[in-house]
């Protein structure tokens, strides 16, 4: 995999699964499909919802229908952890988080950084 200049390649982590590697982000490891940053949360979110894997590469035309079959076994392989991060990018999980509200209108607000430094 090149790496652009100036930039640090990701840390990745084999698994057991061919097209399944593991990277590290802020908030720890997270599985994606190798050589993308896809990540199976969202292949096994689609998979519960009823998409087959030819509705995903309908949507994921650059992912392999190989790379989609291992990420939904890995799901399977991996429930707890996948479902973890599946809640994890729930909207009020992120809202919390971030400290973001949606308004009236529906628009997610964040916090001002002006508001925080006025308050200290």
């Amino acid at each position: 995999m090149a790496v652009q200049p100036g930039a640090t390649p990701t840390q990745q982590r084999p698994t057991e699964h061919p097209h399944i590697v593991r990277t590290q982000k802020l908030s720890g490891e997270q599985a994606v499909i190798r050589g993308t940053r896809m990540p199976v949360w969202l292949i096994a979110s689609f998979y519960k919802a009823g998409d087959n894997v030819d509705d995903i590469l309908i949507g994921y035309p650059h992912l392999s229908a190989a790379s989609v079959y291992d990420a939904i076994s890995y799901y399977l392989d991996h429930q707890a952890e996948i479902e973890a991060e599946i809640a994890s990018q729930r909207i009020e999980n992120v809202l919390k988080e971030s400290g973001a509200v949606i308004d009236k209108r529906g628009f997610i607000r964040y916090p001002d950084v002006s508001d925080k430094a006025d308050a200290r």
